[in-house]
């Protein structure tokens, strides 16, 4: 079938697996093993004569510095209008309306640059300098007070006018909306049921930022959007499978927010300064004739 070849060849991804729904099932392996899925068991005694077992169940994603954990336990709030929450600084986690009390404790961390909440999973994304070693025994101790405490994860509180707009909560890019084109309906179909599950089961989530001149804008989240394959996951996953549906697709770009456009300066500038050294430029994705774009 034609749709089959198209998922098969959506390969490879920052979420470096297919589009297809079948997937392998997931394996329990022990700490130690840092390379696969693991489990920890913490024991929290919650009453005078018994005690609550919570397994944390932690996976690598193609991120080396961005680890998923899943505490079997809901972390955003029931009927919350957005499929997840990303926190990029310390700040953001005390502004309204979303502020997180495990947010800002796992943002304080050493090493730790961003939190990112899914419906029942957590991602940490910590900088390439520092070692998992020094950060997921705490990511762990922390992760676990919050689930056995019973208090929300995520509240919700009022804001005033301009506050917030750290908070990252905005409604679901990819939800139905009836003033949308026949080919934006589409794509948002498209990217909701076949490419929205392969990258949260790798972390992350993706955001549709808009159609214009046959090029479709998309922001990568959580751990897909710090990942060195993130440009092979949109030129090669994502845009082949658009274009393959949908004739008025001619590409996708990546739209990257005024923060960003300042950090890939500075990195750009980093690696000019390599190259009067060295006479050499280290490989990046990001530059003229790239699929990546600043918003």
């Amino acid at each position: 079938m034609r749709a089959a070849s198209c998922i098969q060849r959506a390969r490879p991804l920052c979420c470096a697996r297919t589009f297809a729904a079948s997937r392998s099932p997931r394996l329990f392996h022990s700490i130690a093993a840092p390379t696969r899925p693991s489990l920890r068991a913490a024991h929290i005694p919650y009453a005078a004569t018994s005690r609550r077992t919570i397994f944390i169940q932690t996976e690598d994603t193609p991120n080396a510095d961005a680890l998923k954990f899943k505490p079997n336990h809901r972390i955003l709030p029931e009927n919350f209008t957005s499929p997840f929450i990303e926190y990029m600084s310390p700040r953001s986690t005390l502004a309204p309306p979303n502020p997180s009390p495990l947010a800002g404790a796992l943002m304080n961390i050493d090493g730790v640059t961003s939190v990112f909440f899914g419906q029942d999973y957590i991602t940490v994304t910590k900088d390439s300098a520092t070692p998992w070693a020094h950060i997921k025994p705490e990511a762990f101790s922390l992760i676990t007070e919050a689930v056995t405490s019973g208090q929300p994860i995520v509240n919700t509180v009022a804001g005033k006018a301009g506050e917030g707009e750290d908070g990252n909560t905005e409604a679901d890019s990819l939800a139905y909306n009836e003033d949308d084109s026949e080919v934006v309906g589409m794509i948002k179909e498209l990217l909701e049921t076949r490419i929205r599950p392969a990258i949260q089961e790798d972390g992350g989530d993706i955001e549709f930022r808009g159609f214009e001149n046959g090029q479709v804008l998309l922001k990568l989240r959580g751990a897909c959007r710090t990942c060195d394959s993130s440009t092979v996951t949109l030129k090669n996953g994502i845009e082949s499978m658009l274009m393959h549906y949908i004739d008025e697709v001619e590409g996708v770009q990546q739209v990257f927010d005024q923060e960003e456009e300042v950090a890939m300066r500075e990195f750009q500038a980093f690696e000019e300064r390599l190259r009067q050294q060295k006479g050499e430029v280290p490989p990046t994705s990001v530059g003229k004739g790239s699929i990546d774009t600043v918003a």
